[in-house]
């Protein structure tokens, strides 16, 4: 089956998993009403409610999390009180939900790198992650969302994406996979590179280093917030329009199954670095996304595909079942049982990844057996031991270009140039830590 045969299918997918009105109605609600309850609480008294997340850059699902900052009137005493009093906020908070009881199913994490409390509204089950002072998180939340004007397959790419990620397991970075925003950026990596490129280097967006720029503003007054957002934001509506309206500029027109397809014959090993946007990822945790990356792909070239055994193999057990799709199909060697055709004897490129006399990419690194490189996997091999030995040997490898968009929450460096980092969220010289990114 081409592309072009199931791009109707990746639709179908869409419209079951795009929100609607009334899904983004139900946000604004738990929204006012959280604001209610953290009037009521004395040590919380002025501060607002601040969604973040996948639902300010508008790449949430209809089942998608909410995020929000709990935003004080003087929000660097603060940061600057560090972890201790954002955790006896969140506890407050606790006591004031519990006591409305608008929320139920609270867990408060306050030993994360980033205080957490969660709970799930009574409005549709949603669940919702609040912090203190999460200012970085929201500017990056705006950030995607304006690359999401560029051009509307991103957010249909990350939709797809996601949802694919759902239905591996490998978008949960509390088990140690992927969190939503490494999926965010592997889909960015993914429009950079294409042939011709969809999105431009990040720094033609915004040449600054926003983290710094950030850590300025807090220090003063709200209005000097205010200001310093607002510049951000006019720069880079700026640049992005200035790339848009370039007439010289090729354009890529490429469908949308197309780059779903492309998407994972690119992407195959990025999660190299342990102290990047991936950082939770372990290394059991990083096969089975190598795995998962690996029989997506070979699945998609997959000949004999129908609708059904396309869509199971890219959705959740409740999204098949929205779409008329009760059970994936059986394959043995590329043939679906129980149809008249025999089976093959040739095995399938499913099967092949786990028989034993054919050793995959996987098994290659820990039988120290060196496999003939294709041309996607000489992006990534060099003449050192394998990323995963590299792990333990304490041998620091250099960056590739798909770890440079992870490298220190980075948002900056084109893998097609050599400039310096750009929107470096976490600056290596910076002695506080911040925020945590957002997991949606």
């Amino acid at each position: 089956m081409s592309t072009y045969q199931w791009e109707p299918y990746l639709r179908e997918i869409l419209s079951v998993i795009k929100p609607l009105e009334e899904d983004r109605a139900t946000r604004v609600r738990i929204i006012d009403e959280l604001q209610a309850v953290v009037d009521t609480v004395g040590n919380l008294r002025g501060a607002t409610v601040e969604p973040f997340g996948s639902f300010i850059s508008n790449l949430y699902t209809r089942w998608g999390d909410l995020d929000i900052s709990l935003e004080l009137p003087n929000g660097s005493f603060v940061s600057s009180a560090g972890k201790r009093r954002k955790q006896n906020l969140l506890k407050d908070l606790r006591v004031a939900l519990q006591r409305n009881g608008g929320a139920h199913n609270l867990q408060f994490i306050p030993k994360a790198r980033v205080p957490l409390l969660i709970f799930e509204s009574n409005h549709r089950n949603i669940s919702c992650d609040i912090s203190i002072s999460n200012l970085l998180g929201q500017i990056k939340s705006k950030f995607l969302f304006w690359i999401t004007e560029i051009d509307d397959r991103f957010r249909d790419m990350v939709l797809l994406v996601k949802e694919w990620a759902k239905a591996q397991n490998i978008n949960n970075p509390k088990s140690g996979t992927l969190n939503s925003y490494s999926l965010c950026l592997l889909v960015i990596f993914h429009f950079q590179t294409c042939e011709p490129a969809i999105l431009p280097p990040l720094q033609e967006i915004y040449a600054g280093n926003i983290s710094d720029d950030l850590t300025v503003c807090t220090m003063q007054t709200f209005s000097v917030r205010v200001n310093v957002e607002r510049d951000i934001q006019a720069t880079c509506a700026g640049n992005i329009t200035r790339f848009r309206s370039n007439r010289l500029r090729r354009v890529n027109r490429s469908s949308l199954s197309e780059l779903f397809a492309s998407f994972f014959k690119k992407i195959e090993d990025p999660f190299e670095q342990s102290q990047n946007a991936a950082r939770a990822v372990g290394t059991s945790q990083l096969i089975m996304i190598s795995n998962a990356l690996e029989g997506s792909h070979n699945r998609l070239r997959l000949a004999n595909q129908d609708r059904n055994s396309l869509i199971a193999s890219l959705v959740r057990p409740q999204i098949r079942s929205q779409l008329g799709v009760w059970r994936p199909p059986s394959y043995l060697g590329g043939v679906q049982l129980g149809s008249r055709t025999h089976a093959s004897a040739v095995p399938s490129p499913i099967q092949q990844q786990f028989q034993i006399t054919r050793p995959s990419p996987i098994q290659h690194r820990f039988q120290n057996v060196q496999p003939s490189a294709s041309p996607i996997q000489q992006q990534f091999q060099i003449t050192r031991p394998s990323p995963i030995q590299q792990r333990f040997q304490n041998v620091q490898p250099s960056a590739s270009p798909i770890q440079q968009q992870f490298q220190n929450m980075r948002l900056g460096t084109h893998p097609s140039t050599s400039s310096p980092r750009v929107l470096d969220f976490h600056s290596q010289d910076r002695q506080a830590r911040r925020p945590k990114p957002f997991d949606q």
